[in-house]
């Protein structure tokens, strides 16, 4: 395998394409693209296979790395220059990649988020794909409210129509990939209640209207029902955490295929936790997901669809989460590990607009992909990162050594 020119052969290893089985295949890629997948004559890499490189729709890497497992420090994105913090987020990145997640959307990024994602992007340092979607949210509302009150030096909102329409149109000049808007407060925020509506229908309107026009996606964090209402009510193209979520918004989501992201684990995560500093978080979690479990059960039993997309940071969802926020979306929702497998990849790369790209193994799409030990389709607990052999993103080696041949 030659790594400097993104190379690569794999013959006689199992494929699950993102969707289905396919069998003993030779896989050869070149420049990032898968080039072939042909049936291969004997299984060569026998306990092994490769599944495409799964797709964690909500992330937030602003944050310091946390290897050591220590909690996070509110101080450290107030007080450390935007130099260091990018390499902390490009640090996070690669850390969350080498746990076979190859795609990541930032939901809240700054120009930080945008220039590390572009240097992945142009292969000034080799990483896996990052979207980064700049937010668009209200002075106290729950984007604004993780930054002390007191604090002059404080990331943008908006504030009325015209305000609201301004902000979306600077992300857009700064090179973000989309939009996040904020239908309802939030859980880790400070001050603020989960009910709280945040912008007006007219402000949000507004948002939704400049982004569409602008070709950017819209993703709404909503977790009360009102805040479901009015996410759906305006037209957005994903919903974030939606544990507001009622029998009454099946139709609606249906009919639109609309994906939502459930980021289960890390509200456990605040539920179980007994740091002091989160004691406002833990109630608000207590109040706010008394129902989550059996609306979330309903909606999948629907066919409401759900995606992977965990919160993840590094802190309350630790490096390797999205394979435990997968195992949960199984037994939560009742799936199969194969169902449970698209959501991770195939459907969760669409629903970020990159389904003609990743999340499929197939001639054309890019090679990003994960060598696992055993058969995670039809076993998910196969998908863990002590059985992950390789990972490959845009035909690099990202982690781990690719299987000779």
């Amino acid at each position: 395998m030659d790594l400097i020119d993104n190379r690569g052969l794999i013959d006689g290893i199992t494929l699950w394409d993102g969707r289905s089985e396919r069998g003993i295949v030779s896989l050869r890629w070149n420049g990032g693209t898968i080039e072939g997948l042909e049936g291969a004559a004997s299984d060569r890499h026998s306990g092994l296979s490769v599944i495409p490189g799964l797709v964690d729709t909500h992330v937030h890497f602003d944050t310091e790395i946390a290897d050591d497992g220590r909690p996070q420090d509110a101080a450290w994105p107030i007080v450390t220059p935007d130099a260091e913090k990018a390499m902390h987020v490009a640090g996070n990145a690669l850390r969350f990649a080498a746990h076979g997640v190859t795609t990541m959307r930032d939901l809240a990024s700054s120009p930080v988020q945008i220039a590390v994602a572009r240097a992945f992007e142009q292969g000034v340092i080799a990483g896996p794909r990052l979207l980064a979607y700049g937010p668009v949210g209200m002075t106290a509302g729950h984007g604004d409210l993780f930054t002390p009150p007191a604090l002059r030096d404080r990331p943008p909102v908006a504030d009325g129509v015209d305000e609201c329409r301004k902000l979306v149109r600077q992300w857009a000049r700064a090179g973000a990939d989309g939009i996040k808007i904020y239908t309802s407060g939030g859980i880790l925020s400070t001050g603020d209640k989960v009910g709280w509506r945040n912008h007006t229908r007219a402000e949000t309107e507004a948002i939704l209207d400049e982004a569409h026009a602008l070709g950017l996606r819209v993703a709404a964090h909503a977790h009360s029902t009102e805040g479901f209402d009015i996410a759906l009510a305006v037209g957005v193209d994903s919903i974030e955490h939606g544990t507001g979520i009622t029998t009454e918004h099946h139709g609606e989501l249906l009919r639109r295929r609309l994906p939502v992201a459930p980021t289960v684990i890390v509200h456990d995560a605040i539920l179980a936790g007994t740091d002091p500093r989160r004691a406002a978080a833990r109630e608000k979690a207590r109040v706010t997901l008394a129902r989550r479990d059996p609306a979330f059960r309903a909606a999948a039993e629907a066919g409401v669809r759900f995606v992977l997309g965990t919160d993840a940071n590094g802190h309350l969802v630790r490096y390797g989460g999205q394979l435990d926020e997968l195992r949960r979306m199984r037994d939560l929702f009742g799936w199969t590990a194969e169902r449970t497998l698209v959501s991770g990849t195939s459907d969760a790369a669409d629903a970020v607009g990159l389904g003609d790209i990743v999340g499929t193994l197939a001639p054309g799409y890019g090679a990003d992909f994960v060598v696992v030990r055993g058969r995670p389709w039809r076993d998910l607990d196969n998908l863990t990162s002590d059985r992950i052999v390789a990972v490959v993103a845009r035909g690099r080696l990202l982690a781990g050594a690719l299987p000779r041949g």
